[in-house]
């Protein structure tokens, strides 16, 4: 009976013994633990702390992040006159990295040629800034940062690495980078051309800028319309007062602005009309009418929709 008692008692206590014993914590991957962990994006988790962002990229909510390394910093900081990450105000460095993250785990696969909303808001609106997504030839973001290494999976989300940090975009951002706008830019920045770009990058007045642009298709339309076989053959006058017909100043205008039969004074000084239905469509000063294929591209400095025809001002 001792013997038994004994047996009993040994064990009571050694489970009591491993009880006591605190379970080791498991081992967390997030986005703040591979950044902390990689040399190479030392800029980057020294930027993360300085935003206050820590907190948010190292819980469990997911995101997706296009990380650039410590190269990309240096260029950055190079090119925008910044000697150290100390020098970027708190504000601007803050839009700046969530410029670069979109909620949930989004895989390179998912990704499609797109404007998508970012978790930046910085500038003339309260909307999420866009990002230009091309996918052809691997992934591109708004035409100056290339996924090197994508689908690094953590345990709140994904990383893809890029090899360039993504700058808060302009007007002209969206212009330079989506390749349907090739013939506005060409337009934008012919020699005689006035200096719509300088204008268009800006952030004080007359910005901000509500732009309705034409896409490739709508200028060989017109050409073919007026028997013009390039640009070349309208004069610098009219080529001005046609692209800033297509210009609002002092306005940031997203479609969930527009009301049917709105009248829209441009920059040019003439008006046009917005008629919604299944879609949106402008009447012009001629009674030509253009519809809006994309809608709310947001910028820094203000909005892009985009167009399917070139309209024109009374002339």
């Amino acid at each position: 009976m001792g013997m038994i008692f004994l047996f009993f008692a040994f064990t009571f206590t050694s489970c009591n013994d491993d009880e006591d014993t605190p379970m080791p914590e498991p081992e967390t991957n997030t986005i703040v633990d591979f950044v902390n962990s990689n040399d190479d994006y030392s800029s980057l988790a020294a930027a993360i702390d300085a935003a206050g962002l820590t907190a948010t990229l190292n819980g469990t909510t997911k995101y997706t992040v296009f990380a650039p390394n410590n190269a990309a910093f240096a260029a950055f900081l190079d090119a925008n006159g910044f000697t150290s990450l100390d020098e970027v105000p708190t504000d601007l460095l803050t839009q700046l990295l969530l410029y670069h993250v979109q909620e949930g785990s989004i895989m390179a696969a998912d990704l499609s040629t797109a404007y998508i909303p970012s978790l930046a808001v910085y500038g003339t609106s309260e909307a999420p800034l866009s990002l230009y997504v091309n996918t052809e030839g691997g992934v591109t973001l708004n035409g100056v940062s290339k996924v090197t290494t994508a689908d690094v999976q953590v345990d709140n989300g994904v990383i893809h690495a890029v090899d360039a940090v993504i700058g808060l975009p302009d007007i002209t951002t969206f212009a330079l980078a989506d390749p349907n706008f090739s013939i506005l830019v060409s337009a934008l920045t012919r020699e005689d051309s006035y200096s719509f770009v300088s204008t268009l990058q800006s952030s004080n007045a007359p910005a901000p800028f509500t732009v309705f642009a034409p896409v490739d298709s709508a200028f060989v339309a017109l050409l073919d319309e007026l028997d013009l076989s390039s640009l070349d053959d309208i004069d610098a006058d009219t080529l001005a007062a046609v692209l800033s017909y297509h210009v609002v100043t002092g306005a940031n205008v997203r479609s969930s602005d527009l009301t049917d039969g709105m009248m829209v004074s441009t920059l040019n000084g003439d008006d046009f009309t917005v008629n919604l239905g299944d879609n949106v469509t402008i009447t012009d000063a001629n009674a030509r009418t253009a519809t809006v294929i994309a809608a709310d591209v947001q910028a820094t400095n203000g909005v892009i929709h985009a167009l399917d025809t070139v309209i024109l001002p009374s002339m």
